[in-house]
């Protein structure tokens, strides 16, 4: 799983200033240092193996899982290693009611793709006069009908490139920082679905299922506790597939 001195190199277990705490992390914090909390590496360590536990259980029966984090320091990171395991993604702003509203958001993504695959063809001609010419041409449109709708689909891709093949509401979800997440974070809470996240010491841990205690600041902190998440998901989906091979050869037998 995770050692303590894994979470130490990668800074977990530095929290925010005092005056920034949150009292119902109080369970979660080992002490004070130079007016900065420091977060209980144990408790970390217990929480990171619980969240996996559910992740791998929620993979091993199909279960689909939506990563969320727009920070800077997160971008990256949650795209990676939500790609890595399947997950779907969010790293720029949360549109409202991509949860509680998914059957208009879906109208949206479907539009995205309608769009997407319309303008594929296009995609490697460099120069764009050129670009927008040849679109012109095929699409019976003019070239200023082209540039907009280039510069609609690269604006729609920001928001949807990772949930475009999300055609429905997800089982779970994995959130870095739910203060800055709060939308997602409520809205999770109101369709019910599984919501796991690093919280750090100026969060509100219940507001999620399954908290985890960690700097959700740091990149490598980041990296660390995402990473474990996304292996415990691809464990789980090794299991569904092995479940599934079996009861197809017993079919077949």
């Amino acid at each position: 799983m995770v050692n303590i001195r894994e979470l130490l190199e990668a800074g977990v277990h530095f929290g925010h200033k005092r005056s920034r705490w949150n009292p119902k992390m109080r369970d979660y914090i080992f002490m004070e240092r130079n007016g900065i909390h420091i977060i209980d590496l144990r408790a970390t360590i217990h929480k990171l193996k619980e969240a996996c536990e559910v992740a791998r259980d929620i993979a091993s029966r199909g279960g689909k899982f939506l990563f969320v984090g727009t920070k800077k320091q997160a971008q990256d990171i949650i795209r990676e290693q939500a790609e890595r395991c399947g997950a779907y993604w969010v790293v720029e702003r949360w549109l409202g009611g991509t949860l509680t509203n998914f059957r208009t958001i879906r109208q949206s993504i479907r539009k995205f793709v309608e769009l997407t695959e319309t303008l594929r063809e296009f995609e490697d001609i460099e120069d764009p006069m050129e670009r927008y010419q040849r679109m012109a041409e095929k699409l019976g449109i003019t070239k200023k009908e082209a540039i907009k709708m280039e510069r609609e689909k690269n604006k729609m891709a920001r928001y949807f490139a990772g949930i475009m093949e999300m055609e429905e509401i997800p089982d779970a979800i994995f959130i870095v920082d739910i203060k800055k997440e709060y939308n997602a974070v409520r809205e999770a809470r109101i369709v019910g679905i599984t919501s796991i996240a690093m919280v750090d010491t100026n969060g509100d841990p219940e507001l999620v299922d399954y908290p985890i205690p960690a700097n959700d600041d740091a990149i490598r902190s980041i990296q660390l506790i995402t990473s474990k998440i996304s292996d415990a998901i691809l464990e789980g989906k090794g299991m569904y597939e092995q479940t599934k091979e079996e009861e197809e050869a017993n079919v077949a037998g």
